[in-house]
């Protein structure tokens, strides 16, 4: 995409990746961990990312906070994101600790991390993680910003908010840890909020009770969100659109309805079907997807999927990449076969 002119972005998208690559150079070689992904999220809206892990799903959400590892390359590709006074900066353009980047890290994308016990600081209190951001972002008083850290810590439900304001990271319980998390990535109200798997290491109770804070501080700040999940319940749950990656790839984009009763990926339909449901026999067997995912030293020819694929057709899936096709709706899938596999039987 090098030399390529993009189109203005609509006047309600809030980031936008188009054909965005992150390899990592190793000593055993190149690995491709994000291959051409292209996905958007509007003002206001969830967007659901799902897919097996190694897919990709979190080295593309750090390449938009420009958090990757040393040894990431960019490849190419464009992250176009829409700052509060309505200009439009390409992320992965930004040197990664530049002023530029560091300005908008924390301020208009905020960021909370599966596991809070490597995010925040174990030397610090819960209160002076959050002051110390929003005076970073703002200038305000050290009083002001104990209060603003307060505020948000009841907002996001903790119970004593003026005394665990105090409390470090390992007094905490993992639900509250993320509900801090969930506070300090909330501290400067951000217009974008990605969520990285926030739910997966905690119990079913605790982990309804965060999707439901997300929800309604969602409500609340009128953010949008990424929420990246291996979970397609927790997407059903949360999320207006599903973006459902591969091996580096976006395979299939569309509204939750269109994702989940009218899937045009074998993958997607195959995450589909391997879900269990209520009412099933005890004698019925999940659907497992054949296979492993790839190595990515070694992606297949064709499309990735096709040696996983019950639909695959020799001679075109194992040899031509298929390119996105877009369907009624604005669903795009990136198979061969999408306009021609049965429908899916619930």
């Amino acid at each position: 995409m090098a030399g390529e002119t993009l189109p203005p972005m609509p006047p309600e998208r809030l980031i936008e990746l188009n054909d965005v690559a992150v390899h990592f150079s190793l000593r055993e070689g190149l690995v491709r961990a994000v291959n051409g992904v292209s996905y958007h999220v509007n003002k206001g809206e969830v967007l659901g990312v799902v897919g097996e892990s190694g897919s990709g799903k979190s080295v593309t959400v750090r390449s938009i906070m420009r958090l990757q590892p040393k040894t990431a390359l960019d490849a190419g590709g464009a992250i176009r994101f829409r700052l509060p006074d309505g200009s439009v900066t390409e992320l992965n353009r930004l040197p990664r600790d530049g002023r530029e980047i560091r300005s908008i890290r924390g301020r208009h994308i905020g960021m909370v991390f599966q596991e809070p016990m490597t995010a925040l600081s174990p030397v610090h209190s819960i209160g002076t993680q959050i002051a110390r951001t929003y005076q970073l972002h703002t200038g305000a008083s050290k009083e002001a910003a104990r209060n603003r850290a307060i505020d948000l810590l009841a907002r996001v439900q903790m119970p004593r908010p003026r005394e665990m304001v105090d409390v470090y990271p390992h007094q905490l319980s993992g639900g509250m840890r993320q509900r801090a998390m969930i506070a300090l990535a909330l501290t400067c109200e951000p217009s974008l909020l990605i969520a990285d798997e926030p739910t997966t290491a905690l119990d079913v109770t605790t982990e309804a009770q965060i999707l439901d804070l997300l929800r309604s501080l969602q409500a609340e700040f009128g953010m949008a969100i990424i929420f990246i999940t291996h979970n397609f319940g927790v997407v059903a749950d949360i999320a207006d659109r599903v973006a459902v990656m591969y091996l580096g790839r976006v395979a299939e984009t569309g509204t939750v309805d269109q994702i989940f009763y009218h899937p045009k990926h074998p993958y997607t339909r195959a995450l589909l079907q391997s879900i269990p449901r209520l009412g099933q026999k005890r004698v019925h067997r999940l659907k497992t997807i054949p296979g492993m995912v790839p190595d990515p030293f070694n992606i297949p020819a064709g499309c990735v999927f096709h040696p996983r694929c019950e639909h695959a057709v020799a001679g075109r899936c194992d040899v031509a990449e298929p390119a996105s096709r877009t369907f009624d709706g604005g669903q795009i899938a990136r198979c061969h076969l999408a306009d021609s596999l049965p429908e899916l039987v619930s």
